[in-house]
């Protein structure tokens, strides 16, 4: 999900950066034909990526609220509900061994007074 939103964001960007591309060329074509001083177009471009950094930055705040709250929403196990998960695992496990060692024992003696 983090991946989709990731995308999403870059995808946005490379728009962006396409589209300063784009205002570039434009204002420096207007430039070279004489329709806009040079001032001019510095300022256009400047404000455009002026605009877009914080439009980029308030996208990021709403994207980021929106996945913590369906976060929120999924029940996502913890790391450390993982480990004492295992913990327990790992305790049954050894019980479940050693319950197994002591049958084998008890069985190995059972046959030996069966034989005798």
């Amino acid at each position: 999900m983090e991946d989709l939103f990731k995308k999403f964001l870059y995808t946005g960007v490379g728009l962006v950066a396409l589209t300063a591309e784009k205002i570039q060329a434009t204002v420096d074509k207007m430039v070279s034909e004489n329709k806009i001083t040079i001032d001019e177009g510095k300022r256009i471009v400047d404000d455009f990526l002026k605009n877009s950094q914080s439009k980029r930055e308030e996208f990021e705040t709403q994207l980021k609220s929106i996945t913590e709250r369906v976060v929120k929403n999924f029940d996502f196990v913890t790391e450390s509900e993982v480990a004492d998960l295992k913990k327990r695992i790992a305790a049954l496990e050894a019980k479940l061994n050693g319950s197994k060692a002591e049958s084998k024992a008890a069985d190995k003696t059972a046959k030996k007074t069966e034989t005798a």
